[in-house]
């Protein structure tokens, strides 16, 4: 009989692999959860900031080219602005000298642009040259360089909710022309013809406080009663949310062998 043999007996062991891989998916929602904290503590700290930082804020991202930093721009396309006062006068000054270096021709003016913070607000003088600057020779009609220099002031003005003066001044030698016509009224004239210009490229009406010709009675060089300088039109920014500027335009008023009111509004 033949001898039974066992059979043979296989043991297969399945090993189980681990879970597939994950990825990076958690990786994500992490993130989106630390950015989800990120915000709402940004938000609880704006809700108790001052009102001045909400602003400035908010001007920030509605105007990141950079104006937003000064406290006296305008919150573009929020119809918000904010004040330009003593404090921050200096910002505007520096603000208003770069934008006229961001132009290679009006960059070839700055020597005739001065400006000065004084007690009625910031003061940006257009000097006239010899031959001629901002304004055609004995007339108040601008000049192409003229009218592309005021437009770009007006442009930077009109962020502002300050109110402006602007002034029409001769030097001292008598008007040329014929007739009636005068210092005085070229003086006033000139004025206003950068009045209109302002305007029309965004400065508000309401915003100018006055318009004055001074013709040869205010001289920027007294020393030198003919020379050119003496020869501007300037355009005064007014300290906003203060009386010292009512009370100095209230001083200058009481002069008016110094001042004749233009008649052009």
């Amino acid at each position: 009989m033949a001898q039974d043999v066992a059979p043979t007996i296989h043991i297969i062991k399945k090993v189980k692999g681990h879970a597939g891989h994950h990825g990076g998916a958690w990786k994500v929602a992490y993130a989106d959860f630390v950015t989800a904290m990120m915000a709402l503590f940004i938000v609880l700290w704006l809700m108790n900031s001052s009102e001045k930082v909400k602003k400035a804020i908010s001007a920030y991202f509605q105007d990141p080219s950079g104006t937003g930093k000064l406290s006296g721009s305008a919150a573009a396309g929020t119809g918000d602005t904010l004040s330009v006062n003593k404090d921050n006068m200096e910002n505007l000054k520096d603000m208003l000298e770069q934008a006229i270096k961001k132009s290679p021709e009006l960059s070839k003016l700055k020597d005739y642009v001065q400006m000065s913070v004084t007690g009625e607000g910031l003061r940006i003088e257009l000097l006239e040259s010899e031959k001629g600057m901002f304004f055609e020779s004995g007339s108040a009609k601008p000049s192409g360089l003229g009218e592309e220099m005021i437009v770009r002031l007006g442009q930077e003005l009109a962020k502002l909710p300050n109110g402006l003066l602007l002034e029409g001044h001769t030097d001292a030698k008598p008007y040329s022309g014929k007739g009636d016509y005068s210092n005085w009224e070229l003086s006033a004239d000139r004025a206003n013809a950068a009045r209109r210009l302002i305007v029309s490229h965004g400065v508000k009406s309401s915003q100018i406080n006055q318009v004055r010709g001074f013709a040869d009675q205010n001289l920027r060089d007294p020393a030198h009663p003919e020379v050119a300088s003496n020869r501007r039109v300037s355009m005064i920014v007014r300290y906003q949310n203060t009386t010292k500027a009512d009370e100095a335009l209230a001083e200058t008023a009481k002069e008016p062998s110094k001042e004749k009111e233009s008649g052009h509004h």
